[in-house]
């Protein structure tokens, strides 16, 4: 069995990446047909995945991302090329919500 730790620190507040965790799990209930249930809390949310061969959570803070997974024997073998998706899709939502981002995007717009 393989694990993938994943942490991302970010400066949205818990309101923004709240945003952002729910755009996450649409997309993996949508790309890899995962199973995602999410739970608020008022310092912390927690979405649970699952599908066959993989099952985690992401947690979510005012102040941080933390992804926790378990992958099965079969995609075990696959775990650095998931790991890789996971990161990419999670930075470019987080880029999408930094301000910096956004000016860069209306920016690129106005040229």
């Amino acid at each position: 069995m393989a694990d993938i730790h994943i942490r991302r620190d970010h400066h949205l507040g818990l309101r923004a990446a709240r945003k952002v965790a729910w755009q996450w799990a649409e997309q993996a209930e949508e790309k890899f047909d995962m199973s995602c249930t999410y739970a608020e809390s008022d310092t912390c949310d927690e979405v649970q995945f699952t599908r066959s061969g993989v099952s985690g959570t992401l947690k979510v803070t005012k102040d941080h991302f933390e992804l926790d997974a378990q992958l099965g024997f079969l995609l075990g073998a696959f775990k650095d090329r998931i790991e890789g998706e996971i990161v990419k899709n999670l930075d470019v939502l987080l880029a999408a919500k930094t301000p910096s981002a956004k000016k860069t995007a209306a920016r690129k717009k106005a040229t």
